[in-house]
């Protein structure tokens, strides 16, 4: 069924309705379970849905986000895999908010309310630690902000394993992104930065962001990614829901948050934290986020519908538990597909309507358990023509940049392996055509 004719379906349903449908009673709790992790202060969501006095002057056009299914955000074609952290409502519950809006909106008795949902100061998870930037950075009103780093010390006297972690940004009208790393003791990676001060590495003048430093064999671990934020993440619990697996942050190891501003025309300042929920004992696997990727396309000025791949190797076996495909304004679709060494291939992921705007984790609803020797392949297109109207130009020939006018063809791919595996070890690109059967 298009969304269309579900959209006209559900309208002819809900003028059917009981009128007695009430905000406190039946939409609240709606809203509660689906929209309030970003509808609420401090959040993404523009707009408040917390109270019957905060949602009321925005009916009409929260029926007009879900019977469309604009609201809430879900990009992935629900043909291939499924998703834990699923957000679509059902059909029940769209129905029952279009009665919702066509009764006349009503409050409805107090009495009916549910229990209000206790959020933890502003947080989507109970960090025990909490580190941050150590002074507020200065944004300018105007002008391209080049990749900023902060190199923050832990403090953690033995190696630390992380079940659960979240970036706040202190200001989001001016983070386009952060991303958190761990700089283990010895790693001359960021050397010359300076602990609390704001750091742009020789050699970005471009607004490129810094490579971190190849695996050092002095270095017992590699730098790694550990989290990030930008705009439309989900609460990112990373990790396996039993917490037999965790993130390691090695004893005496920095975090380098890896900042990129977006000026906004008023001069301003950000001072962004990360929190982290600490495992209890050593866990007996680890989570590792590896990267998929590849950055040698080439996308001609115009090309309404450009393709390439990316494709990687598993070295052993893994669990795989996520994946996030990343695009950037260009960006229309992407597919990542595993072949198996049998031969036998499959679509994992699709999201045919790719949106910059909603950077979405998708969490399977049970892991992957896939044998050594899994190819992961990304097939993405992009629109790099005038009918785009979020291309910036599309006179502009385009290749691989950090920045949100250059392209990207990208996934990390979440996945938990034995605890002493070497992460530099676990995934290799592959420079060969891609030869998926499934297309």
């Amino acid at each position: 069924m298009t969304r269309y004719l579900l959209a006209a379906v559900l309208l002819t349903t809900a003028a059917l309705a009981a009128p007695d449908v009430t905000f406190n009673k039946d939409v609240l709790p709606i809203l509660q379970k689906n929209c309030q992790s970003c509808h609420r202060p401090g959040e993404i969501g523009p707009f408040s849905l917390l109270t019957y006095e905060s949602s009321r002057p925005w009916a009409k056009s929260i029926k007009s986000a879900v019977l469309t299914q604009k609201m809430p955000p879900w990009f992935a074609d629900p043909k291939y895999g499924h998703f834990a952290n699923d957000r679509r409502l059902n059909d029940a519950d769209i129905k029952m908010i279009a009665a919702w809006v066509d009764a006349g909106a009503p409050e409805g008795n107090p009495k009916d309310k549910p229990a209000p949902i206790t959020w933890t100061d502003g947080w989507n998870i109970k960090p025990d630690v909490v580190l941050g930037m150590q002074k507020p950075y200065n944004v300018p009103a105007k002008g391209t902000v080049l990749y900023t780093y902060f190199v923050v010390p832990t403090g953690f006297t033995k190696d630390t394993w992380v079940i659960d972690a979240e970036v706040r940004p202190g200001n989001r009208a001016v983070v386009h992104h952060a991303s958190v790393h761990v700089r283990p003791p010895g790693s001359k990676w960021m050397k010359d930065a300076k602990v609390g001060e704001a750091y742009i590495p020789p050699g970005t003048e471009d607004g490129s962001p810094a490579p971190p430093a190849p695996v050092d064999p002095n270095v017992n671990t590699s730098n790694e990614w550990l989290l990030g934020y930008v705009p439309g993440t989900q609460t990112q619990s990373y990790f396996d829901l039993d917490h037999k697996a965790a993130k390691l942050i090695p004893a005496g190891s920095d975090i380098v948050f890896e900042m990129h501003y977006t000026a906004n025309g008023k001069e301003t300042t950000d001072q962004t934290k990360v929190g982290f929920v600490l495992a209890k004992e050593p866990p007996k696997f680890r989570l590792l986020t590896v990267p998929v990727f590849d950055a040698g396309f080439v996308i001609p000025p115009g090309d309404a519908n450009h393709e390439a791949y990316a494709l990687a190797v598993f070295n052993q076996p893994v669990r795989l538990i996520y994946s996030q495909p990343h695009m950037h304004l260009r960006g229309k679709d992407m597919e990542i597909h595993l072949q198996y060494p049998t031969g036998e291939s499959e679509t994992m992921l699709s999201v045919p309507h790719y949106d910059f705007s909603w950077q979405t984790i998708y969490f399977e609803n049970k892991p992957r358990d896939l044998p050594k020797g899994t190819r992961v392949e990304l097939t993405a297109h992009w629109d790099n023509s005038a009918a785009n109207k979020y291309n910036p130009d599309p006179t502009k020939t385009l290749r691989w940049g950090e920045q949100s006018w250059d392209e990207m063809i990208f996934a990390w791919v979440g996945v938990v392996v034995p605890r002493d595996a070497d992460p530099a070890k676990v995934i290799s690109p592959m420079p060969e055509p891609p030869q998926t059967a499934s297309r």
